[in-house]
């Protein structure tokens, strides 16, 4: 594959990892050594990450069920500790370790390091739990992890004033990181290959939508679930600075890299005029 990266060279580049691209061993190498290719092409990635399927599995061990309120995990407290434990630690740390094997450089944070992402509990009709809204984003351990040619992979925790801890929505928080850092590009990974008019038709992929037209795609039910998060993630980048902002498909190797190779091909763009 011959892609021209020059366009994003000492750019930033935030990509939101999750879904069947961390479950699939093999898919999950493709993306680490993507990773490691745009970093040493001059690119400084962010790598935002999730952990759900492997929260789920641990809750289950326990014998508690996961709980979803309109696509968001009810965060109750000895959730809570579930999901720090697996987030910041296995999820995290086995990332790094992988990037490592790639003869990578990364670096394994969370969003309280460093109070990186402060937060106040989520304020909706319904209760989520230990559930965050990102108040602030102080990037400067970002930008110093990215100056050092380091990438930072993100496990996406936040802490409020009194030091309490909660659960973010993983693409909420990629959004507002690249929002902070200003990137040049947002890239969410998803289990479809785009935003799809019929969802049992991947012919129907909707190759480029405005921002505008989000809501009403909303309430006809073509983006529904889950993807909602998703999407209002990608929308709230552009409105924070964010130069461009996709969806693609995770369950693609080397999705990452044909993304930036050509867009419109790879997923669902999403642009406001």
């Amino acid at each position: 594959m011959k892609i021209n990266l020059e366009k994003y060279r000492e750019k930033t580049i935030v990509i939101k990892y999750g879904g069947n691209a961390m479950i699939n061993e093999e898919l999950k190498a493709a993306v680490m050594e993507d990773m490691v290719f745009l970093s040493e092409a001059g690119i400084r990635v962010v790598l935002v990450h999730g952990g759900g399927p492997e929260i789920n599995q641990m809750l289950q061990r326990v014998g508690k069920e996961p709980k979803f309120i309109n696509g968001l995990r009810y965060t109750d407290k000895e959730t809570m500790d579930i999901v720090t434990m697996i987030l910041a630690g296995k999820v995290n740390k086995s990332l790094v370790a992988l990037i490592h094997k790639n003869r990578g450089k990364a670096i394994g944070l969370c969003g309280v390091d460093g109070g990186m992402l402060q937060v106040k509990k989520h304020q909706g009709e319904l209760d989520l739990g230990m559930v965050g809204d990102i108040i602030t984003v102080d990037g400067s351990s970002l930008e110093m992890a990215l100056d050092q040619n380091l990438i930072p992979v993100i496990a996406t925790l936040g802490v409020d004033e009194k030091g309490e801890i909660y659960n973010i929505n993983a693409d909420t928080a990629a959004a507002a990181i690249a929002g902070a850092l200003k990137a040049e590009k947002l890239i969410s990974m998803t289990d479809i290959k785009g935003v799809l008019l019929d969802k049992d038709n991947e012919e129907t992929l909707l190759s480029r939508i405005k921002t505008r037209d989000v809501a009403k795609l909303i309430g006809d039910g073509v983006i529904s679930g889950g993807m909602i998060p998703k999407i209002q993630s990608c929308v709230e980048g552009l409105e924070q600075g964010v130069k461009e902002a996709m969806i693609i498909d995770g369950r693609v190797r080397h999705a990452v890299l044909g993304a930036l190779e050509s867009e419109e091909a790879a997923g669902t763009v999403f642009y406001t005029e």
